[in-house]
């Protein structure tokens, strides 16, 4: 399928393909952010279970799928017949809608003791992380079929952060409100929205899925004698240089983003005593992802993307600092969170379009083109992360001593203040080394990878 005509670098993208990749991340953030904000405090404060065993549930459940996402990669690289749908996009149809169906299921309570609750909660979590996984590496992975310009994927990349951020934003905003539409018990609540945040999530995967074309499909031989493996997938993620330390990387930047999302609800509550905050917040803080993510491609094409990708991690450890040194009211919180979430957008968008130029690079390394295993390398270590980011705040929120529905002691007071503002900070500070160190591979670098591979392929 790939194009002789025309330069693969040098190809551009319609605007209606990288609007409906960009409704793909609303999507399937929509099905993700619901658990994310949501989720724990449904264990804590309607299941009834303690702080420390909401965390144990995500942690185990983050866990599997990090492996289940390796998986995957393993499954898209191994297909050998592929039909007219593509080979990614299958996984986008077909995925969407078990992931909606448990997505609902998560906020659904049950009628047995402490223990029953919890296993039942994990074993739901667990299912949904499975389809989750299926879903959405293969939306991600599909970026190196879709497009080699590299500025194009950095634009793709910059359509999907806006519609991670939408769907964020619309979790942060409506989940709440669309919950408070109903009368009823807590659960009844909680169900009802979750599955009509689901309904909207499927609605738009199967729209990308529609909209999107898969141009640079690479197939193995039918008759290859190795079979990809899960020792061979972490040995490609070891040997790709960028790929690996921009999985070092991620495993800071998403503990942290998670962490705060995680902790926000609970500090608007019980901290600054303003509960109906976050939904204004959200307008504020999600605004300002959206300023970063339209200003992305300039700055890129001007900066290139690690100088970029450091900037962003930059400003981000500056608004967490001065918040917990200086955000002690609604406004300051509002004002400082929304510099912390500007310089986020920037590390957040260029994730996608930096793994998929290490596609490249592992073809160039090797010879062997593997974008599922690329992919799925940097998903595992954000599942790693997320496993670490459910489990700590759940963990630490009983540490601090943390009573659902009553008044805060000052230590707990200080603690929640810690977990939103400087864990944070101290992870962004270590990505940032961790990139300005480590990772080598620049524009100039991935042109000559191109060019190179394009040579070789018209030489053989």
């Amino acid at each position: 399928m790939s194009q002789t005509s025309v330069d693969p670098a040098a190809l551009r993208l319609p605007l209606k393909e990288k609007i409906a990749y960009g409704i793909g991340d609303l999507g399937s953030n929509i099905l993700l952010d619901i658990g994310t904000l949501y989720l724990l405090k449904f264990y804590t404060d309607v299941l009834g279970l303690p702080g420390t065993y909401g965390g144990i549930i995500f942690l185990i459940a983050k866990f599997f799928t990090a492996f289940t996402d390796m998986g995957t990669g393993i499954v898209l690289d191994s297909r050998r017949k592929i039909g007219p749908k593509g080979k990614f996009r299958p996984f986008v149809l077909y995925g969407a809608l078990p992931v909606a169906l448990l997505a609902t299921a998560n906020f659904i309570g049950t009628p047995f003791e402490i223990t029953g609750k919890t296993i039942i909660a994990t074993l739901l979590f667990m299912l949904y992380g499975l389809c989750y996984s299926l879903m959405n590496c293969s939306y991600g992975a599909m970026v190196p079929a879709i497009t080699k310009n590299p500025n194009e994927r950095a634009s793709l990349a910059a359509w999907r952060q806006g519609g991670s951020t939408l769907g964020l934003l619309i979790g942060t905003v409506a989940f709440v409100p669309v919950m408070n539409l109903i009368d009823g018990s807590p659960q009844l609540k909680y169900g009802f929205a979750a599955a009509l945040f689901s309904l909207c999530g499927l609605l738009f995967m199967w729209l990308c899925y529609a909209g999107v074309k898969e141009r640079y499909v690479e197939v193995k031989p039918a008759n290859a004698t190795q079979k990809p493996d899960l020792l061979q997938s972490f040995r490609a993620i070891a040997g790709n240089r960028p790929l690996f330390i921009l999985c070092i990387a991620n495993l800071c930047t998403l503990a942290a983003f998670n962490v705060k999302l995680a902790i926000q609800v609970y500090y608007t509550q019980y901290v600054l005593n303003d509960p109906i905050l976050l939904s204004y917040m959200g307008f504020f803080s999600m605004g300002c992802i959206f300023i970063g993510v339209f200003l992305m491609p300039a700055a890129v094409r001007r900066f290139g993307k690690k100088k970029v990708y450091i900037g962003g991690l930059l400003i981000w450890a500056v608004g967490d600092l001065l918040n917990f040194s200086c955000g002690n009211s609604s406004l300051s919180f509002v004002t400082f969170s929304c510099l912390a979430f500007f310089g986020s957008a920037f590390v957040n968008s260029l994730n996608w379009a930096m793994v998929s130029d290490t596609v490249e690079y592992g073809e160039w390394r090797t010879g062997v083109r593997s974008e599922g295993t690329v992919y799925t390398g940097l998903t595992f270590f954000r599942k790693m992360s997320q496993a670490l980011a459910g489990f700590f705040p759940g963990w630490m929120l009983t540490q601090i001593g943390y009573i659902p529905n009553v008044v805060q002691s000052s230590d707990t007071v200080a603690g929640l203040r810690q977990l939103i503002f400087i864990y944070p900070c101290a992870l962004a500070v270590l990505a940032m080394i961790t990139m300005g160190c480590f990772y080598n591979l620049n524009e100039k670098m991935y042109i000559r990878i191109v060019e190179e591979i394009e040579a070789r392929k018209r030489t053989a």
